[in-house]
């Protein structure tokens, strides 16, 4: 389990030290994060059931769904490499907006027909779970701005 350090350097600089390695980066390997590995999960299992959807009529759900879904874990990557803890959480809110959009992809492609309503609540219940895991980590974010923390901790955060 990998612990870090955030310390302040100055009004706006930051650094976070992995203890016991001495080395330095935004956060911690994005794969370690509960959060990305089941938001990746979910990002998958979407484009699986977006890829389903047939017909021309349903093209740009089919492509909204689709871009939503990768914005979520995108958007947990990218803000592992931001500059500051506060940068990080706006990529964390990112990627929170972007599962409530998805959410409601997914319920409008199940009452317009062109999924099947298993997989739609399959799908959403997989988004309402990452969502609170990214809500347990921007509060965790907030309430320790500067202290050790553990790069794994969002998993029990949900």
């Amino acid at each position: 389990m990998a612990l870090c350090r955030i310390q302040m350097l100055g009004a706006r600089k930051w650094s976070v030290t992995r203890v016991g390695l001495g080395r330095q980066s935004g956060v911690t390997d994005f794969k370690k994060l509960k959060v990305w590995q089941k938001a990746h999960v979910m990002s998958l299992d979407v484009h699986r059931v977006a890829g389903q959807i047939r017909g021309v009529k349903h093209a740009a759900l089919r492509s909204q769904m689709t871009r939503a879904a990768m914005s979520v874990p995108t958007n947990i990557v990218e803000g592992c490499g931001q500059q500051s803890p506060r940068e990080y959480a706006r990529f964390l809110r990112i990627a929170l907006n972007s599962s409530t959009e998805l959410e409601y992809h997914l319920l409008a492609a199940r009452d317009l027909g062109a999924v099947q309503p298993t997989d739609s609540l399959t799908a959403i219940t997989q988004v309402i779970e990452v969502r609170k895991m990214l809500y347990g980590l921007l509060r965790y974010l907030a309430s320790h701005p500067e202290e050790e923390y553990d790069a794994n901790a969002d998993a029990t955060l949900a």
